[in-house]
């Protein structure tokens, strides 16, 4: 049951990041589901691979590379997924930005961590 609530808040978050940022459109909240559950599968499976491959970079950068392997995702994802548009690359590290941020406030009012759970 969290799973699909984390899935439905990151919907949400995706749905937010257009009226914060111009250059990144969702055409639905089912193109907003799509994309949220593809953005968490290349998070899960490729990301990591990636972060691992250009350690070097962001130990050299001082992490900051992250910002742009966390682009390039998001970019990817709206390469991949229909009714889910960003302008370019670098909008897309914006967007990448935002939507984490975003998600984040709103696992954080939503998703109570307690004992039970």
């Amino acid at each position: 049951m969290r799973l699909l609530l984390t899935w439905l808040i990151n919907a949400l978050a995706l749905l937010a990041v257009p009226y914060l940022m111009h250059s990144v459109q969702v055409d639905s909240f089912g193109s907003a589901l799509l994309a949220a559950l593809i953005l968490g599968f290349v998070n899960t499976i490729v990301r990591p691979v990636l972060v691992v491959l250009t350690l070097p970079v962001t130990v050299v950068t001082l992490g900051l590379f992250i910002l742009v392997i966390n682009g390039l995702m998001f970019w990817v994802v709206a390469q991949l997924v229909g009714g889910f548009h960003v302008a370019g690359f670098w909008s897309a590290v914006g967007g990448a930005l935002l939507y984490s941020i975003v998600s984040w406030a709103l696992s954080t009012l939503l998703l109570k961590s307690g004992p039970n759970q």
